[in-house]
């Protein structure tokens, strides 16, 4: 089960969380496997909460509460402790990532987050905040490029992700920074663990997904699906909708180019960028 990380529970609020429930646990003489089962988890999910690796979640906290008998002492705790430096609907899947053994994303529209260059991070930011400082722009974009160390990881996790053609052929940043975008993504493509495919526009009739996607798997615990659309996202627990999700992204994969055709249409693309030509390939 996760122990304890070395982290001062007076500096850092997500801590100091883990380590009042921590010891609401012992105090109610229970194990986490114990508390696990009062409040329908697993001992390892309450020990992510204790050893700080997971953000609190507020509904959860209401049911600590309860079982615990402390008031709203776990509630005001979580608000404090649900700080984060990505946008507040897509922080708990930010967190999970890091957590993940596999995920598989769908993207629509968009290069995924984890896939993208500090450029294309930069030029769709600034788009989705026209308005925002340029300090606050940076911010973002620093963020986002810290959630790519995960990648850096030897062992997880696993990524698979699937772009709609039309991500392919969205100039964002102008055709030279999309050139490299792509010729990026296909050079992250020859890492063990990352698989790339590209679904034509010829196969919508057998695979349609209306948003992005992004199921993630792990050792411990269920299977979790994040969706997202503008300024808006959703994780999803639920696990006949988390089974709709992972049957439909099925869908998708089986109906994509296969992982090399999907690198060759990526450079053949890239270089059509580079010659400022673009246009649909697979017609």
């Amino acid at each position: 089960m996760p122990q304890p990380k070395n982290l001062d529970p007076y500096t850092d609020p997500r801590a100091f969380y883990g380590a009042e429930l921590r010891r609401l646990r012992e105090r109610a003489g229970l194990s986490q496997e114990q508390l696990g089962e009062k409040v329908f988890c697993s001992g390892s999910y309450i020990g992510q909460f204790e050893s700080a690796s997971r953000r609190p979640q507020l509904d959860m906290s209401r049911i600590l509460d309860d079982v615990l008998g402390s008031g709203e002492h776990l509630q005001r705790l979580c608000r404090l402790a649900r700080t984060s430096k990505v946008a507040d609907y897509f922080a708990d899947a930010a967190e999970l990532e890091r957590l993940a053994q596999t995920i598989s994303e769908y993207a629509p529209v968009l290069v995924p987050g984890l896939l993208q260059t500090e450029e294309y991070a930069r030029a769709i930011t600034r788009t989705a905040n026209p308005f925002a400082p340029q300090e606050d722009v940076e911010e973002l974009v620093r963020a986002r490029m810290d959630r790519q160390r995960i990648l850096e990881d030897p062992a997880v996790p696993v990524l698979w992700a699937i772009l709609h053609e039309a991500v392919l052929l969205a100039p964002i940043g102008g055709p030279q920074a999309m050139g490299r975008q792509l010729l990026h993504i296909a050079e992250l493509m020859e890492r063990p663990r990352m698989v790339v495919q590209v679904l034509p526009f010829s196969a919508m009739s057998e695979a349609f997904m209306g948003s992005m996607v992004s199921v993630m798997t792990f050792t411990d615990s269920p299977t979790v699906v994040y969706t997202e659309g503008a300024g808006s996202g959703r994780l999803i627990e639920n696990p006949a909708l988390v089974e709709h999700n992972a049957r439909a992204y099925d869908l998708a994969r089986a109906a994509a180019l296969s992982p090399s055709a999907s690198r060759d249409l990526l450079a053949s693309v890239a270089e059509d960028y580079a010659n400022h030509e673009h246009h649909t390939r697979s017609e």
